[in-house]
């Protein structure tokens, strides 16, 4: 085994290789049903016979350190590995279409592989993020099925990570289209950062229209951005092929997930996980501290490690673990249940009240609060499940608190620690003006010293034309999270956080196109009439 291997292992924290010396066989080539090919690596120990193939068919380069480092890993185990590029990168033929050509390259070269001498005929998947959507794009199709899949920070279905609440989200979108319209020309498949390309990339979220905005960042159009701005109006069927979710729920392959508090695709995970344990399938998520991070794929490759290990090499000495494992924030503790969200969590009104305050009780007073939204001047939101890693997490909200966008309700200070774990969601009671409009709502944690951090946060498109007093529902992130005692717990609200999510003009002029700009008037309503309150997750009694 060569020193960075060991090295690799070591940083890993895996046990002992079982497979000293691994041979690599460079750019296999597999022909799809319309000519098409497409190049492959495969990592097996040496001198072994027939083995079950662990396939990865990724967009960012079978050569980048991340793919042939956890392909030597699992190698060195005695797996045997295929590392795919997809359509249209990186020297595979045609044109990258994201998420839409998965299923049928997928499932041809699922076909190729079960007829090669050196496949025995057992095929799992692995991988992260787009590489976890490939999974979900054969899986639930395959017949015979898959051994096994190991799911990190991905989900069946990421249309929803596109548009979280009808929104567009701007900042991801933005950033991901951007890698892969530049990862060819850049240094290492873009793995390294590049100052001056963040830095264009971020100036580029103030343009107008969205859909030029890859111009301004990368110099040139980028299709997937283009496509994400043009079909973000509500009843656009253009990604409905891509929407794995319903057969995701029918499929018998084992399952090991992995995700983080802090990841953008948290919730639609959560959602896979959940209807697979509720058709009764094989299935265990990992929800750690991370965000779509270093410390998400480190936890991945080990989950995998061990799952795959189980169910193609028969080493089941790693699978005693609960269903949902997870890490309670700010408590320093692991926690593991049986199903999600856990039995022991209380869906909990936290209600707004008068006086700009929070509180358990329903409000005997009617009050309402006001704001004006500015789309030229958009409120700013720091922090969040970010795919940038300088920006991810927790961060100081104080200055955006002090804003006249944003109307902020304070609780007063715990007299014990409350710990939230599960699904968290809000309704808000709200009037606007112009009739098109955007509600964010943010929980913060704010410490003794009065700093203000954010917990979790979500948003929602009003329905175009309601002008009236209209109940918003609101789904904010899921959260595992310790408010300590002495804390307080405060919610924002705004019209829009920018540019984590794209601005609304306030014209109900589509995303793609909108210039103009028009204020809104928002009124927060709240009290016996109009109750507006956050749903939180309380695990035990407050």
């Amino acid at each position: 085994m060569s020193v960075l291997g060991r090295l690799f292992d070591r940083f890993l924290g895996l046990p002992e290789a079982v497979a000293g010396e691994v041979a690599v066989a460079r750019d296999l080539r597999v022909t799809m049903p319309d000519g098409v090919v497409l190049l492959a690596d495969r990592y097996r120990p040496l001198g072994a016979g027939p083995l079950p193939v662990v396939l990865m068919r990724t967009p960012y380069g079978k050569h980048r350190i991340d793919s042939t480092a956890f392909a030597g890993a699992l190698a060195r185990r005695g797996m045997q590995v295929v590392v795919q590029n997809t359509r249209g990168v990186f020297g595979s033929g045609g044109r990258f279409h994201p998420f839409h050509q998965e299923k049928d390259d997928g499932l041809a070269t699922a076909a190729w592989l079960r007829a090669r001498p050196w496949c025995d005929g057992r095929l799992a998947m692995a991988g992260s993020s787009y590489l976890g959507y490939t999974q979900w794009a054969v899986g639930p199709y395959l017949d015979p099925p898959l051994e096994a899949m190991g799911l990190g920070v991905t989900a069946s279905e990421f249309v929803s990570t596109f548009y979280p609440g009808g929104v567009l989200g701007l900042h991801n979108l933005l950033t991901w289209s951007s890698l892969i319209g530049t990862q060819e020309e850049a240094l290492l498949g873009g793995l390294l950062p590049d100052p001056r390309k963040e830095r264009r990339v971020r100036r580029a979220m103030a343009h107008v229209p969205i859909g030029t905005s890859d111009v301004a960042a990368i110099g040139r159009p980028e299709p997937f951005l283009r496509e994400v701005a043009t079909h973000a109006e509500p009843g656009d069927d253009f990604w409905a092929a891509t929407d794995h979710s319903a057969a995701a729920a029918e499929m018998t392959t084992p399952t090991s997930m992995v995700t983080g508090w802090w990841d953008l695709f948290l919730p639609a995970q959560l959602r896979d996980f959940a209807a697979l344990r509720a058709a009764g399938r094989r299935s265990r998520i990992t929800i750690g501290p991370w965000g779509h991070d270093l410390g998400a794929i480190r936890a991945m490759m080990i989950d995998q490690v061990s799952w795959l290990s189980a169910h193609l090499l028969g080493d089941t000495a790693q699978l005693h673990q609960a269903p949902v494992r997870l890490y309670l924030q700010k408590a320093n503790r692991w926690m593991d249940f049986d199903r999600w969200p856990p039995a022991e969590s209380i869906p909990t009104p936290l209600y707004l009240r008068d006086g700009r305050g929070l509180g358990w009780e329903a409000p005997g007073k009617n009050d309402s609060g006001t704001f004006v939204y500015d789309p030229a001047r958009p409120t700013r939101s720091p922090g969040g499940p970010m795919l940038s890693a300088k920006e991810l997490g927790q961060r100081d909200n104080r200055e955006v608190e002090r804003r006249s966008d944003v109307l902020v309700h304070t609780a007063p200070p715990l007299t014990r620690d409350l710990d939230l774990v599960g699904p968290v969601s809000a309704v808000v009671h709200v009037r606007t003006d112009t009739g098109h409009a955007d509600l964010f709502v943010r929980l913060c944690d704010v410490d003794p010293s009065g700093v203000s951090r954010n917990v979790t946060d979500g948003i929602v498109r009003l329905p175009p034309g309601s002008q009236g007093v209209t109940r918003a529902e609101v789904e904010l992130h899921p959260t595992g999270y310790r408010f300590r005692r002495g804390h307080r717990l405060r919610v924002q609200m705004a019209g829009g956080a920018f540019p984590r999510f794209a601005r609304n003009h306030g014209t109900g002029e589509p995303a793609a196109g909108a210039v103009r700009t028009r204020r809104t008037s928002f009124e927060i309503f709240h009290g016996p009439e109009y109750p507006s309150a956050l749903i939180l997750p309380l695990l035990g009694n407050r």
